[in-house]
């Protein structure tokens, strides 16, 4: 079966780095991603939940902010639970394989950084 995810679009907050118990990062933020127009003529925007786990999420924290586009690499994946209320519910999202920079450059996210932060990594999978 295939499983595959690439979307574009602009982070809606800034995300923040969690740790897990176990110790491994953590990040889950959402893209706005500008869909077809509407009969009206505005775009309709559809909101990407995205989630990045270890060297994936320390470098979206790194190197993204609140409005600056994205291309993210990935799958689709969920996740049943039961809420509070006993409702079962079901979370879908993009499960973060790679990051790619896009429109203007930030001037906070250099290539210098940029390479300097995957010098000696291990290939992400």
């Amino acid at each position: 079966m295939l499983n595959c995810v690439n979307i574009q679009g602009r982070l809606t907050d800034h995300p923040e780095l969690i740790h897990t118990p176990g110790g491994n990062a953590v990040i889950d933020f959402t893209i706005a991603v500008e869909g077809s127009r509407n009969g009206d003529g505005t775009r309709r925007v559809d909101f990407i939940k995205i989630v990045a786990w270890n060297a994936m999420a320390e470098f979206i924290c790194k190197y993204f902010e609140k409005g600056q586009q994205v291309i993210i690499e990935g799958k689709i994946s969920t996740n049943s639970y039961v809420d509070r209320n006993g409702n079962k519910r079901k979370d879908v999202y993009v499960l973060a394989k790679g990051a790619d920079f896009c429109g203007a450059k930030s001037s906070e996210a250099s290539e210098k950084d940029f390479t300097e932060a995957f010098d000696g990594e291990e290939e992400l999978d």
